[in-house]
C-alpha cells in the first residue's frame, strides 16, 4: 500500500475576512477550520503523513493549536514556512517529503467540508491514474466578459475546481522543479504544463473554501445541519 500525505496550505493572511485572525484560525463551533480540515484526512486515514505550510508570523500559534486540539496526533504534524506564493507554500512542503513512491494530497486548509467520499475519490483515483482534482457542476447561468464585449456561454463546459487536488508523488515532485509561473492558478495547472493530462472526480458541493464573513456563516449552517 502507498503512503499516503496531506500538505495543507495555510499561508492565508485573512484580509478578505475582515479579520485579524486568518481565516484557517478561526472558529467554528469552538474548534479552529484547519483543526476541522486536519480531522477530515485522519478520519479517512489514521496513519497519513500530514505537513502544513503556514505563514512564519503563526508558526507558534499553529504549533499551540495542534497541540491543544489534535492532542496524540499534533506532535506528529510536521511544519513547514509557507512562501510568497501558493506554489512556493506547496513547493515547501512537497521538499521535505523524501518518499517518490507515494500519493500527495494539497488541500486548502480553510476547506474544512471536504467529504470523505471526496478524499477516497482523489486519493484512489491519483494511484490509479497519477492525479486527480476534485469538482463540481456550474450551476449558474455564465458569461464571458472581454474588454466591453460579453457573451452568454454554455455553462455544460466549465466546472468549479477544488481541494484535495491528489498526485503521485514521483511526477508532481519534478513538476514543481520548474521555475514559478503566474499562470499556475492551482495545483493541477502546475502539472499541466508539463503535458499531464488531469484527470476529474467528483467533489462535494459543502467542499467552500472559507474566504468572507458570508462563508463562515454558510460554514456554521454546515455543522448544524
Amino acid at each position: 500500500m502507498q503512503q499516503k500525505y496531506l500538505i495543507l496550505v495555510a499561508g492565508g493572511s485573512g484580509s478578505r475576512m475582515q479579520s485579524q485572525l486568518p481565516k484557517q484560525f478561526l472558529l467554528i463551533n469552538n474548534t479552529p477550520i484547519i483543526v476541522l480540515s486536519c480531522q477530515q484526512f485522519i478520519k479517512y486515514d489514521s496513519d497519513i503523513k500530514i505537513i502544513i505550510s503556514v505563514h512564519q508570523d503563526y508558526e507558534t500559534y499553529l504549533r499551540n493549536l495542534l497541540t491543544e486540539y489534535l492532542l496524540n496526533y499534533g506532535n506528529k504534524i510536521e511544519i513547514v514556512l509557507g512562501g510568497d506564493t501558493r506554489f512556493q507554500s506547496v513547493k515547501n512542503g512537497l521538499n521535505i517529503i523524501t518518499n517518490t513512491n507515494g500519493v500527495v494530497a494539497i488541500h486548502d486548509a480553510a476547506r474544512p467540508f471536504v467529504s470523505q467520499h471526496t478524499i477516497a475519490n482523489c486519493y484512489t483515483t491519483a494511484i490509479e491514474k497519477g492525479n486527480a482534482i476534485p469538482v463540481i457542476p456550474v450551476f449558474e447561468s455564465l458569461r464571458q466578459v472581454a474588454d466591453d464585449i460579453n457573451k452568454a456561454v454554455n455553462r455544460a463546459e466549465y466546472n468549479i475546481v477544488q481541494t484535495p487536488q491528489c498526485f503521485r508523488l514521483d511526477v508532481i515532485k519534478a513538476a514543481f522543479n520548474q521555475p514559478y509561473n503566474k499562470a499556475f492558478t492551482d495545483d493541477a495547472t502546475v502539472l499541466e504544463s508539463e503535458g499531464h493530462k488531469i484527470n476529474l472526480v467528483e467533489g462535494n458541493v459543502e467542499n467552500i473554501k472559507i474566504t468572507t464573513p458570508n462563508d463562515l456563516k454558510l460554514a456554521q449552517a454546515f455543522l448544524i445541519s
